[in-house]
């Protein structure tokens, strides 16, 4: 899967990224974007504003005022949560959401340096409710 998300700065959006641990595929980045490892098999194309126009004849999501999606990555624990949440303030995220705590899921989340939502989250598959 690759996610493209337009970026104001994206030399800025490489380091706040780093910052929290991902990494890039440097085979797929170049000066209008770069490839942000999210998962196995689980990408973000990070893509300049300008570069990002090419795909679209529509206006960009003003993020600062709207909200086109958000992102949710699977996290190992609780604690990767807020490792991650933590390393994303540190590096300049903006605050997007409370903590969720369902005792078998829990997530929080940042607004990243671009005003894209995301939230890392933790479920605990044997715990979660039974469907009836």
């Amino acid at each position: 899967m690759y996610l493209n998300l337009a970026v104001k700065d994206l030399q800025k959006s490489k380091a706040f990224f780093t910052a929290l641990g991902f990494s890039f595929n440097k085979q797929f980045t170049n000066n209008d974007g770069a490839c942000l490892v999210l998962g196995q098999n689980i990408y973000a194309m990070l893509l300049t504003e300008k570069f990002f126009k090419t795909f679209t004849a529509k206006q960009l999501a003003e993020t600062g005022k709207t909200v086109e999606c958000i992102i949710c990555i699977d996290a190992e624990s609780r604690e990767a949560v807020d490792e991650i949440v933590k390393k994303a303030f540190e590096a300049g995220a903006g605050k997007h959401n409370d903590v969720q705590d369902h005792g078998w899921m829990y997530a929080n989340g940042f607004e990243d340096l671009d005003g894209h939502l995301w939230e890392i989250a933790y479920m605990d598959a044997n715990a979660a409710p039974q469907q009836v």
